[in-house]
């Protein structure tokens, strides 16, 4: 078998395996197609290339069997599948993804494969879509497409092949590699969109990547000049794009540190507190908060990196440890004084349960008083033992106090005939009142002194009230004795008299003067002899009646 035997029985084999593929609705990789219009130039293996054709001259008996001109493809079926993959719905024949090798290098069948298979009827030459007259004129401006399906794209004023699609119109050829072309853009435009909306930078360069490595290819028709630029473009937006995104990232990797970094300072705040003066129940609750927030925060915020991630939870660890040590040593501490308060309280109630049946009321009740004055110098126990210790204490002094009120209570009932007496003689005292004869006061009050000793004591709720009254007349009395004692003192007397003479003196002279005053006319010495002699004739008239008192 010839080598152009060979080459025309392949090519039927695929027309073959590419109708037996197709579906009334178009082909899978139409439907691909419709659902993602941004397909890899790479993936359309419609058209053959132009070496391609003139290496294998069956393909005009065969048009169904086309090699693309991208050489670096991957997939399989590149090299024997029919131009409609990218054709729109109208196409009713299109090949069916088989994963080959290209054409170039896959192996010859042999005669026994062939002959093992049913003959293949008629190829089907694919119908290709309509193009509107606008595109073909638009595709006009940049290639052009010969009678055998050739097609060749103008670029800087050179004309590349681009591929060729046999069986079909130029205008249908042309306008397939032209539809190529309007993929690309498509793409180029969602990617214009998202980039003018700020989306998300993420793989976009990429994209644009893929997209150059598409127009470069040269398997398409269109202003790839025009595209190329927009690509440009649409790079250095994407990287304006990306520095905004991460400074806004940085702005709040930052706000996130400073959160953080206040979360480890309030919580080394709260464990450098004095162990002897924090408020462990707060303080604990407020250190659980701070771990939830650094929980919530490791969970759901913006990653610092693992360098300051580690140097803060090294700290903020560091900190809860040190408060837990601090808390674990101060309630064990409390444990203790607890231990040794309640001891000491239990001992003094000990004491006051033993007093608490005395009837020696007055030493009982000073015992009563050192026994509280003990209790409050004791360090208090845990709340619930000294409450149940202060319960047991004051017990014992309710039982003494309480026998202590019953017997005062009977002594008092006893005592109600000698108040009756008693504040007889208050009223008796209070008659005395003012003090005009000093001796038959004194005499009076001793006789109602010597009566209120008899009458002996009162209830204690009328002491006060009796011992009051009586109080009051003995201090007039004193306060009547004090007065005549100040009126018969000697001293006072020999003073008075000494001050009597020197102003009698003084007045004589003060008159002498006056007279002398009035001889001469000397109106200003008249005067002031006047003036000293009224202010020494007032006061000598006020030290007469003084010792008239006296006397």
């Amino acid at each position: 078998m010839t080598d152009s035997q060979k080459s025309d029985e392949t090519a039927v084999v695929a027309n073959q395996d590419a109708v037996e593929a197709t579906s009334p609705n178009g082909t899978e990789a139409e439907a691909v197609a419709e659902q993602t219009p941004a397909v890899a130039a790479d993936e359309t293996p419609a058209a053959t290339s132009a070496p391609a054709a003139e290496e294998a001259p069956a393909a005009e008996e065969a048009p169904a069997a086309v090699e693309t001109t991208a050489t670096e493809e991957t997939s399989a079926e590149a090299a024997e599948v029919a131009p409609a993959e990218e054709e729109a719905p109208e196409a009713e024949v299109a090949p069916a993804a088989e994963e080959t090798k290209p054409a170039d290098s896959r192996p010859t069948p042999s005669p026994a494969a062939f002959a093992a298979r049913p003959k293949a009827p008629a190829a089907v030459v694919p119908a290709a879509p309509a193009v509107s007259a606008a595109s073909l004129a638009e595709a006009a401006k940049w290639g052009r497409a010969e009678g055998d399906g050739h097609v060749f794209l103008t670029l800087d004023g050179e004309e590349i092949a681009v591929g060729q699609y046999p069986g079909v119109s130029p205008d249908e050829a042309l306008g397939y590699f032209a539809r190529k072309f309007d993929d690309v853009i498509a793409q180029i435009v969602l990617l214009e969109h998202r980039v003018e909306s700020k989306a998300p930078a993420t793989d976009m360069q990429k994209t644009v990547t893929h997209l150059r490595e598409q127009l470069a290819e040269r398997n398409m028709v269109g202003d790839i000049r025009s595209a190329e630029s927009r690509l440009d473009t649409l790079s250095e937006q994407i990287a304006e794009l990306e520095k905004s995104e991460k400074a806004a990232h940085e702005a709040v990797r930052a706000n996130e540190l400073a959160a953080r970094e206040a979360i480890v300072a309030e919580a080394e705040a709260i464990a450098g507190q004095d162990p002897a003066q924090i408020q462990w129940k707060t303080s604990s609750a407020r250190m659980n908060e701070l771990f939830e927030t650094w929980k919530a925060a490791q969970k759901s915020g913006v990653r610092l990196g693992r360098s300051n991630e580690d140097a803060l939870w090294k700290r903020f660890r560091s900190a809860r440890t040190v408060f837990d040590r601090h808390r674990r040593a101060y309630f064990s501490q409390l444990d203790s004084n607890n231990s040794a308060a309640k001891v000491a309280k239990e001992a003094l109630i000990t004491e006051a349960e033993a007093l608490s049946s005395s009837t020696d009321w007055g030493y009982a009740a000073g015992e009563y008083r050192r026994l509280m004055d003990q209790w409050k110098a004791t360090p208090r126990a845990s709340r619930k033992d000294d409450d149940a210790l202060w319960g047991r204490f004051r017990a014992a002094q309710d039982v003494f106090f309480s026998n202590r009120q019953a017997a005062n209570d009977q002594i008092d009932q006893e005592y109600t005939a000698n108040l009756a007496v008693k504040e007889q003689l208050v009223a008796e005292a209070q008659a005395l009142l003012p003090i005009n004869d000093l001796n038959a006061a004194k005499k009076a009050l001793q006789s109602i002194r010597d009566r209120w000793e008899d009458a002996g004591k009162v209830p204690r709720a009328d002491m006060g009230r009796i011992e009051a009254g009586l109080r009051k007349v003995e201090d007039a009395v004193r306060e009547a004795e004090e007065e005549k004692w100040r009126r018969s003192n000697p001293e006072t007397k020999a003073r008075t008299n000494s001050a009597l003479s020197q102003l009698e003196s003084a007045i004589a002279g003060l008159k002498e003067d006056l007279e002398k005053a009035e001889k001469a006319g000397d109106q200003r010495r008249i005067k002031a002899a006047r003036e000293a002699l009224e202010a020494r004739q007032a006061w000598l008239d006020q030290i007469q009646r003084s010792a008239s008192d006296l006397a």
